[in-house]
């Protein structure tokens, strides 16, 4: 499993969901210099990163809601990075869990390249991925 471990000199964990997200931003010397809950957007994300835009790295949780999130990253010229939710034992293995834990778990794990990674599919192919992933209807395979 290839691990995440370019030095920045922030690091950003979001924990996404469909209508809010945790942000926690660690610096280099893993100092909390960020942490939030926030609605799940483009112009919010944006606002809460700004003071650390220079040299920062985002990592993400890959669930369902990752799409708009890596796509504003690419546009905005911020490195993004997929995190492997089953290679994630760091979170799951955890008694405790919140938001806000594994927001700073996600940005503890790029700092120390522990963040085991995930394919970013190109933008221009998933939507013919997804189509492929979904199970063919019940009426279809009647037919055949």
């Amino acid at each position: 499993m290839p691990y995440y471990n370019q030095a920045h000199q922030f690091y950003a964990g979001v924990d996404l969901h469909a209508r809010s997200m945790f942000v926690h931003v660690l610096n280099a010397k893993g100092k909390t210099v960020f942490e939030n809950d926030l609605p799940a957007g483009p112009d919010e994300f944006l606002d809460a990163v700004e003071p650390f835009r220079k040299n920062l790295v985002v990592g993400c949780e890959c669930m369902f809601a990752w799409y708009w999130l890596a796509d504003l990253c690419e546009d905005q010229c911020i490195p993004f990075v997929l995190g492997h939710a089953l290679a994630m034992k760091h979170i799951h293995g955890g008694k405790a869990k919140s938001d806000k834990i594994d927001a700073g778990k996600l940005a503890a794990m790029l700092r120390g390249g522990l963040f085991p990674l995930a394919c970013v599919y190109p933008k221009a192919k998933r939507q013919t991925r997804d189509l492929l992933r979904r199970p063919a209807s019940s009426s279809a395979n009647a037919r055949n």
